[in-house]
């Protein structure tokens, strides 16, 4: 038996899209790392999520999977301090969010932004599911069932984790935990959304980096082909000449250098750009260099997991276990407070007549 730990427990999760870019890295890697040491980190590669809108063709998803966890630990997360599991792996995730969609209301989901929202923007796919429309209480299934007390995210998230928080009230509002004298004990936390510092990271384009723009510099780019796609990199518009000045603040190039520069650098970028000393291709090499540095370190550690994959699917293997531990744990609480514990009961039930 595992002794329990002290810190607050984190949950947070990513769905398996594949190779992860430098977005991923300063909007949750990066702080994932940093949280690892503080908490009792559960990260979880949510696979049935993907299913929500890729539901037509899973064939890539166990590919997609091995990305993500080869970008996690190249990132820097650790085993030894954090866990790191598959959601379908866990298949009490599955029979939490069954007896929590029970007391959803449809109201409840119908209101979630992301929903609307990617109804009206992803065109190409019928999102007209019941898997999509009930995805945020799978989600908080997730989140619940591991009884996490924060859960990363960034501000279009937070309704997400008050929906959670909404559907954990109700749920202890019908059903009793475990009872003394006199109190009743409430069987989930309500979790509270722990902010965490994103900067808008641009890509090649100038628009937010993403795989689905083509913008974006993936944790895998090479050192050539990261300086060849910040050759292409959009700069401050109103730069048109090498001898016109730029303003660093309106230029996306800027943008790099604020995230991953050092204070020489930027300060150098400032006084170059501004009077027009230095030009946009010098400047984008020095942001180049800044992304090599960080990304070098990570290609080698994700190295050393692809030469021997095995390593990889270990980890995987050890988190579910712990999860499923824990998860077990709390499906006895739920079953038990809801009186779904049938098998615990021995002898006939009342008004049998055997």
């Amino acid at each position: 038996m595992t002794t329990p730990s002290t810190k607050k427990r984190v949950l947070s999760g990513m769905r398996p899209t594949g190779k992860l870019h430098l977005g991923n890295y300063v909007g949750a890697l990066e702080n994932w790392v940093r949280m690892q040491e503080q908490y009792d980190c559960f990260f979880v590669i949510v696979d049935w999520h993907a299913l929500t809108t890729d539901y037509a063709d899973p064939s890539h998803l166990k590919e997609n999977l091995v990305d993500v966890l080869l970008d996690w630990l190249a990132a820097g997360l650790d085993p030894a301090k954090c866990v790191m599991f598959i959601q379908s792996h866990v298949p009490m995730h599955a029979e939490l969010h069954l007896l929590l969609s029970m007391i959803t209301p449809l109201g409840w989901l119908e209101r979630v932004p992301t929903y609307k929202e990617q109804k009206e923007n992803i065109k190409e796919k019928d999102l007209g599911t019941y898997g999509f429309l009930g995805y945020p209480v799978l989600q908080s299934a997730d989140i619940l069932i591991y009884k996490a007390d924060v859960v990363p995210v960034g501000e279009d998230q937070v309704a997400h984790v008050e929906l959670t928080r909404e559907i954990a009230r109700r749920f202890n509002g019908f059903y009793a935990g475990s009872l003394n004298d006199k109190e009743r004990q409430h069987v989930f936390p309500e979790p509270a959304a722990l902010l965490t510092p994103a900067p808008r990271l641009p890509g090649t384009d100038g628009r937010k980096m993403s795989k689905s723009y083509g913008n974006a510099v993936l944790l895998t780019d090479p050192e050539p082909v990261v300086r060849q796609k910040l050759k292409t990199m959009v700069t401050d518009p109103r730069r048109i000449k090498r001898t016109d000045p730029g303003d660093p603040d309106v230029c996306p190039v800027g943008d790099l250098h604020k995230i991953f520069s050092s204070k020489e650098t930027m300060a150098k970028v400032y006084e170059g750009c501004r009077s027009a000393g230095i030009g946009c291709i010098e400047c984008k090499s020095w942001a180049a260099d800044a992304l090599v540095k960080i990304l070098n370190p990570m290609q080698e550690r994700r190295k050393k997991y692809e030469d021997n994959p095995r390593l990889a699917w270990d980890i995987l293997e050890a988190g579910s276990a712990r999860a499923r531990e824990i998860a077990g744990a709390t499906m006895d609480e739920v079953r038990s407070s809801m009186g779904l514990d049938y098998r615990s009961n021995s002898g006939p039930t009342k008004g049998s007549t055997k």
